[in-house]
């Protein structure tokens, strides 16, 4: 099944999929958490702009840790999302990653349009 060039195109749309729910997700993330973490360090970022050591970042963050751990959240999911996309165009989809969306394919296409993601991985 998976040289069924229909299953190659329907894998495709759903790694895309996924990758665009992620972004939705870091999007959402960035525009709430993100927000917040950045005005609750504007004091600390103004001092930084003023008089920047790697002293009083350090210190800024250390005596903030619920907006540091706001900002880290979203930094790390950015980073890890653009790294995983640059990977897959530059490697192409690794083994395990690409057994995963089958067997997710898979189970899309036995529980039928009653999935989330039916009508934009298959398209009739």
């Amino acid at each position: 099944m998976s040289g069924d060039p229909t299953f190659e195109e329907q894998i495709e749309r759903l790694r895309q999929c996924i990758l665009r729910t992620w972004w939705r997700v870091v999007s959402v993330l960035w525009l709430t958490i993100g927000l917040l973490s950045i005005w609750g360090l504007r004091f600390e970022i103004q001092t930084w702009l003023d008089y920047f050591t790697w002293t009083a970042v350090r210190y800024g963050l250390a005596y903030n840790p619920i907006y540091s751990f706001g900002l880290a959240l979203c930094l790390g999911l950015t980073i890890s999302l653009l790294i995983s996309e640059s990977r897959h165009i530059l490697f192409g989809l690794a083994k395990a990653e690409r057994r995963r969306l089958e067997r997710q394919l898979l189970h899309i296409l036995q529980q039928g349009p009653s999935h989330p993601f039916w009508k934009w991985v298959v398209r009739d």
